[in-house]
């Protein structure tokens, strides 16, 4: 079984696509997604569904991020500015019937289900444990704040307690290249921004990447 973690999506459909594809999961493999699939990019309906169908299958584990939060919170309270102003009118534009008009009736029941009950924050194996942004190093996962879970930005995080690696988004690793600590890997390569959506066996070592132009790259960290 391979333990395999994708980086900040962000509408980025054709690289999801193009990812999945170059590293074919198999029914045993367990795919873990580090939050942060709506927002900037151009197609966040296609990825909900496709991670949808994933969760579906038993092979996804979906951890939530910072524009998940955003977007759950603009439907709770009913405004939608602070949402937009983080790039949730890309979101909305992709669920629209109407290109004059945009509205969160657009998007799918099922889809809100998703986000806000099937998607978790945090998850862990016997060696590593993935969050969207950050991880105080001092509490156990059970006690993280959401804040820091959800927004923390440390561009050198200190190693949890616990001893196993954080794998982590979140934080621009504008380079397309994975930031690696040893004790914490951050795999936030800028999907929406021209960068690479990154895949990561968390076992192996092993580095696939794909962008929305459809390119493949294969490398180890």
């Amino acid at each position: 079984m391979r333990i395999l973690a994708i980086g900040d999506i962000h509408g980025c459909s054709i690289a999801l696509d193009a990812l999945l594809a170059a590293v074919n999961p198999q029914p045993e493999d367990r795919i873990i997604t580090l939050g942060d699939y709506v927002d900037h990019g151009p197609d966040a309906k296609g990825v909900i569904e496709r991670l949808i169908a994933l969760h579906e299958k038993g092979l996804l584990v979906p951890l939530r991020g910072n524009h998940e939060q955003i977007m759950l919170n603009s439907r709770a309270d009913g405004k939608l500015l602070a949402w937009l102003s983080w790039g949730g009118e890309a979101t909305l534009a992709s669920y629209s019937l109407e290109s004059d008009r945009k509205s969160l009736q657009d998007i799918p029941e099922s889809h809100w289900d998703f986000l806000e009950n099937k998607c978790v924050n945090w998850y862990e194996t016997d060696t590593h444990f993935f969050v969207h942004a950050d991880a105080d190093p001092d509490l156990p996962l059970a006690e993280q704040p959401e804040f820091v879970l959800f927004w923390g930005l440390c561009d050198r995080p200190s190693p949890h307690f616990s001893g196993k690696t954080m794998v982590y988004g979140h934080d621009t690793q504008e380079s397309g290249i994975p930031l690696n600590l040893g004790h914490a890997i951050g795999i936030d390569t800028w999907a929406y921004g021209n960068g690479w959506l990154t895949c990561l066996d968390v076992t192996s070592g092993k580095v696939w990447q794909a962008n929305q132009a459809g390119q493949k790259r294969l490398f180890l960290i």
